[in-house]
């Protein structure tokens, strides 16, 4: 997913530096700069999340082998605390993608 979002927001900025005659190299390059660092905060926040979610799984396995019992009531909290991390990393990834296109 990370991949996949850089290379989706250096597609998205390749327009604005091809239309440019060759005196705005600078403005072209800096252009650049920014989808690349757009890309990659939205490729960084998307990472940090899938490592918070495969954590979450883990320690709920943990958890219901230690306790079968309350296997329901982790299995919930797992799902509200995954949905809201998702939450987060989405939000990160439409920042991403305005950074890059404005």
């Amino acid at each position: 997913m990370a991949a996949f979002a850089l290379f989706a927001l250096l597609l998205v900025d390749q327009g604005s530096a091809f239309a440019q005659d060759g005196s705005d190299a600078a403005a072209a390059a800096a252009s650049w700069g920014k989808g690349l660092g757009a890309g990659l905060a939205a490729g960084l926040a998307v990472l940090g999340a899938g490592l918070g979610i495969g954590r979450i799984g883990s320690d709920a396995c943990n958890a219901t082998a230690r306790q079968p019992e309350m296997g329901g009531k982790i299995f919930i909290n797992m799902i509200l605390t995954a949905a809201l991390i998702e939450g987060v990393a989405l939000f990160a990834v439409v920042v991403g993608f305005l950074m890059g296109t404005s």
